[in-house]
């Protein structure tokens, strides 16, 4: 799926403009079979006003402290990754279109993963389960919201439709309250 990412800036004269209007493609990998991931916007600093309409510079797929990036999630119905993959290509390829996300997943505990970041995800459509590190699962649906403070997590599409949720995700830096 396309998504129209439509972005304003100023002109030489300081005159709101629309500064692009373009189709973003999704990002897919062999490992995530029918994942998408829409890389619509995202720094590794506080925001800035990018007047000409270019994607300020970042790197990772999860930003650093004070970054933040913003995108769409697809959660495809459970998916089993095809036996004769060639693991060691399909991570690397991972690595190449969404660096930094493969390092932050669980071998041994598959779609478990914690990030140095504040999440912010709107369910878009569809049906989700978050699953955090101790088993508790809580089901999310269309409207529903969701804010994860740097928790160990796991997403999963029990149902036979894609989900698809909207995200923002911020840097931030570890610590306990207390």
């Amino acid at each position: 799926m396309k998504i129209r990412r439509v972005v304003t800036g100023h002109d030489a004269n300081g005159k709101a403009v629309f500064a692009s209007d373009e189709e973003v493609e999704p990002v897919t990998v062999a490992l995530a079979p029918g994942s998408e991931f829409h890389r619509l916007w995202g720094a590794d600093e506080p925001p800035r006003f990018p007047d000409d309409g270019s994607m300020p510079a970042h790197v990772t797929y999860f930003p650093p402290v004070g970054g933040f990036r913003f995108g769409l999630f697809t959660v495809p119905p459970a998916t089993t990754v095809p036996a004769d993959l060639d693991v060691e290509a399909a991570v690397a390829e991972m690595e190449e279109k969404l660096p930094g996300l493969a390092g932050h997943m669980e071998p041994d505990a598959p779609g478990m993963h914690t990030t140095a970041t504040v999440d912010y995800e709107y369910v878009v459509e569809g049906e989700v389960v978050l699953e955090l590190d101790d088993g508790a699962e809580v089901t999310l649906r269309a409207g529903d919201t969701v804010v994860q403070n740097g928790t160990r997590h796991a997403w999963h599409n029990r149902g036979t439709v894609p989900a698809r949720l909207v995200v923002v995700l911020v840097g931030a830096h570890h610590g306990r309250v207390g």
